[in-house]
């Protein structure tokens, strides 16, 4: 007979996955998806909220989980969390992981028979590992689009620039023009300055936070256009065609070693996948040899090796340009 108990788990934590997001776009509607074709900044003003107001939220909302790396469990989320500008605040993250660990237990409850304290460590684990892997889902998703955007708002800023305007003015065209994440990254930008913050520290400071290569050029370029004079349009066309051909390398690379990162994946997921459809097939398979003494420290050993083959495997196609 075939257990659907595997399957089960499965589903339960896509449920999980599912439920967070749907719970993050009726919390924070449709703006936060990053689908729009007007980004999150623009459409805050629209909706009546004063620059000032809306400056003020998106600053809260893009640094409020590295302020908060020092709570417990939460720190495993925060880089990801700050990379994805997720709108929860860090208590309401853990609250949403308490809240789906308890459905994914109500769940195994009624769809399962396991014991009371597998049950609990199960509906737990689904609870943080559905977030994190949500959270770096989207963090994901941002990084590689303000990658693919960056190139395209750094010509924009150049046009502005050669028809004439400041610099101020180019980076609230690209605020206004590009779609999010950047758009409403520049947005950002654009009323610090407006402010009184300097143009340089401002971008820095986006750089630091992102942890974005090729956004540390643009605040070096500006900074040193600044300090040290000089066209700022060539400088900043110079630079648009140097992310351009990292972009180009970068998507060179990983399609180079996407064979061995998949190779790497299988390598490490074909045990875990074969004992899954055993289990499945023949759920007392393994019941002759539980009892043995050598039963768990062969199982340790035999994670161990899939732990150290992924991290070998990754280290081989980890490769720096």
């Amino acid at each position: 007979m075939i257990s659907a108990q595997p399957i089960i788990y499965i589903v339960i934590f896509a449920a999980v996955i599912a439920l967070v997001q749907g719970a993050y776009l009726v919390l924070f509607g449709k703006s936060i998806s990053q689908n729009g074709k007007v980004n999150r900044r623009l459409e805050l003003l629209e909706k009546g909220g004063n620059r000032e107001q809306v400056l003020e939220q998106l600053r809260k909302e893009m640094t409020q989980h590295m302020k908060s790396q020092s709570i417990p469990l939460y720190s495993i989320l925060a880089a990801k969390a700050q990379r994805a500008n997720i709108a929860f605040t860090p208590p309401q993250l853990l609250m949403v992981m308490a809240g789906v660990s308890v459905l994914a237990f109500a769940a195994l409850t009624l769809m399962t028979a396991v014991a009371l304290p597998t049950r609990t460590v199960i509906a737990v684990g689904m609870g943080i590992g559905g977030v994190y892997v949500w959270i770096s889902g989207k963090a994901s998703k941002r990084m590689a689009l303000l990658e693919e955007q960056l190139p395209e708002a750094v010509e924009l800023m150049v046009r502005s620039l050669r028809v004439g305007h400041p610099f101020s003015s180019a980076v609230q065209i690209v605020a206004k023009e590009i779609a999010d994440p950047l758009g409403t990254e520049m947005g950002v930008i654009s009323d610090e300055a407006a402010y009184g913050r300097d143009m340089g520290e401002t971008l820095k400071a986006m750089a630091e936070r992102l942890d974005m290569q090729d956004l540390r050029f643009l605040a070096v370029a500006v900074t040193i256009q600044q300090t040290s004079g000089g066209n700022l349009a060539e400088i900043l066309d110079g630079l648009a065609k140097v992310i351009r051909s990292r972009f180009r390398l970068f998507r060179r690379v990983k399609a180079i070693t996407a064979e061995a990162k998949w190779s790497g994946k299988l390598l490490s997921g074909f045990p875990i996948g074969a004992l899954v459809v055993i289990n499945m097939i023949q759920p007392n398979y393994f019941d002759d040899v539980m009892d043995k003494p050598i039963f768990i420290p062969a199982c340790l050993v035999v994670a161990g090796f899939l732990i150290l083959n992924l991290i070998v495997m990754r280290a081989l196609v980890n490769i720096k340009v």
